[in-house]
């Protein structure tokens, strides 16, 4: 049974966006409804008075200049909906959807937006009934807001287009009728309301950022396993190295490292012997590069919670001075720019994964057996899962290329500078696939490598790990079908289950103050 949360419009925290991507219904807060009335109220007077207003009694973008008459306010809204319906590719991700829907309703629920309460009631019936509209992934360059997604999802509020009820896919008006929900008539301003703003673009980027959170603490504990199965050093996770420098992301992993490796068996035994006098950087390094990434993350994480809670669409009323004023809100810029600087994390996660991986395999690096292997020649050992892990490093490192500097003109060079937010954000689930899958690898890796160290042991938080791995995946003797033990590993990594050590130490993944 999934649990419900209470939306508070502008207020609403990374942990509640993220129970909302992981299925959690959502209520809205009542005391919304006063100022979403109100908003209501000042289109309806806007529309009395006749006055031309974009996006009221006008034709859109390029045809601003087009007046509409009053007869003709609902089919104009109606038009815009299925006009700018036009989204290829596959289906967005239920969760994405979720979320997407939950930030469009916090957006329209602060009252600006001149939504009539009945129509912000249908969008909080679908989070509740898990209804999930079929939204196409691709058509959105990030302004004049994520138009063509967006469209999707209000076409299927007025009955048009297909939904998932219950994991069937049906035509919109039939999935509404399953649970017992009827098709709005959109009143002036509502279809534009609906589909400009950066819904889209804004849940695609959480999505990452959660997924990548998730990979990054997994990161950190099999980059402490693999320090122990190479027999390096905790010296370099002093907190007085770090402290001196400053940055607040290194003290942080530094920190969780050294923890994470107190009481280890396996580091007491060459404590006094050491035969490197340094470790190669992508041991050492780990709390600057981790770290770095780490505020990387945190930085984008307050920019996403900021855009989150704000409004983005275009016009916004002001029921004070009963204005709709034209702006640029819809323009993702701030997403954008969040979302390469995750891309640009998550690459350097799987980056510094990958070579310590490659670093174990290497007899004269590691000083274990050649990869892995008990015997090295007869069995390949963990030959080609480096190769693996390199192959989906460097697709990261070609994913990584900045979305935020391209542009290209829209709407007849109205619409002549836009973010690219939209791809820029969807790429990014992708990437922390990729860097799970290099994690999962480096968690074989390094398991195996410290089964040479036995009878000694590891900390007892590393141990744990080792167990859990050991649990469904067995020491690797000679060589087998290697692929299951890598879904196995990967598996764990995505469950958050590594980390779960770290919650004390490491701290959440909030906002900066």
């Amino acid at each position: 049974m999934s649990t419900t949360l209470t939306l508070h419009p502008g207020a609403v925290t990374l942990a509640q966006w993220r129970a909302i991507h992981d299925g959690a219904r959502v209520r809205l807060d009542p005391a919304s409804a006063a100022a979403v009335l109100r908003s209501a109220q000042t289109v309806a007077d806007i529309v009395a008075k006749g006055a031309p207003v974009y996006g009221i009694n006008t034709g859109f973008g390029k045809l601003a200049s087009v007046r509409i008459e009053r007869d003709d306010l609902e089919t104009l809204q109606r038009n815009i909906v299925l006009s700018h319906a036009a989204g290829v590719g596959e289906p967005m991700p239920a969760p994405v959807v979720r979320l997407m829907m939950a930030l469009k309703l916090a957006s329209l629920a602060q009252g600006a937006s001149g939504i009539r309460p009945q129509t912000l009631a249908l969008l909080e019936a679908f989070l509740q009934h898990d209804f999930i509209p079929v939204i196409p992934c691709q058509g959105s360059v990030g302004a004049s807001g994520d138009l063509a997604p967006l469209s999707h999802l209000a076409s299927v509020m007025i009955g048009v287009g297909e939904a998932f009820v219950a994991g069937e896919r049906l035509p919109a008006a039939e999935a509404l009728a399953k649970v017992g929900l009827a098709p709005l008539v959109l009143g002036a301003k509502e279809g534009l309301a609906l589909l400009n703003g950066t819904q889209y673009s804004t849940a695609y980027a959480l999505a990452g950022l959660f997924a990548i959170d998730t990979v990054f603490r997994a990161a950190l504990v099999t980059g402490a396993l693999s320090v122990e199965a190479a027999k390096g050093s905790d010296t370099p996770f002093d907190p007085r190295i770090h402290s001196i420098r400053g940055q607040r992301g290194q003290i942080a992993t530094a920190a969780a490292l050294l923890t994470l490796m107190q009481g280890s068996a396996i580091r007491e035994s060459h404590r006094d012997n050491d035969v490197r006098v340094q470790d190669p950087y992508c041991l050492r390094c780990q709390p600057q590069v981790m770290g770095a990434a780490f505020d990387v993350m945190r930085q984008a994480a307050t920019t996403l919670a900021i855009e989150a809670n704000g409004v983005s669409d275009n016009p916004l009323v002001f029921t004070d001075t009963n204005e709709a004023l034209s702006g640029g809100n819809f323009h993702a810029e701030p997403v954008a720019f969040a979302a390469d600087m995750l891309a640009m994390a998550v690459c350097e996660i799987g980056s510094i994964s990958e070579r310590r991986t490659a670093m174990l395999v290497d007899p004269a690096l590691s000083g274990l057996p050649a990869f892995l292997t008990p015997k090295p020649g007869l069995n390949s050992g963990f030959m080609i899962p480096q190769v693996t892990a390199a192959a989906l490093v460097s697709e990261n490192k070609q994913r990584a290329y900045p979305a935020s500097v391209d542009s290209i003109p829209t709407s007849a060079n109205q619409e002549d500078h836009v973010s690219m937010a939209a791809h820029g954000a969807r790429r990014l689930m992708a990437m922390a696939e990729n860097a799970a899958n290099v994690i999962g690898i480096e968690l074989l890796a390094a398991a195996q490598g410290c089964d040479f160290h036995a009878p000694l042991r590891s900390s007892d938080a590393l141990e744990a790990v080792r167990q859990r791995l050991r649990a469904q995946v067995p020491t690797l003797e000679d060589d087998r079908y290697f692929h299951p033990d890598m879904v196995a590993a990967t598996d764990l990594v995505r469950s958050g289950v590594l980390a779960a050590g770290l919650d004390d130490i490491l701290p959440p993944l909030e906002p900066l103050a």
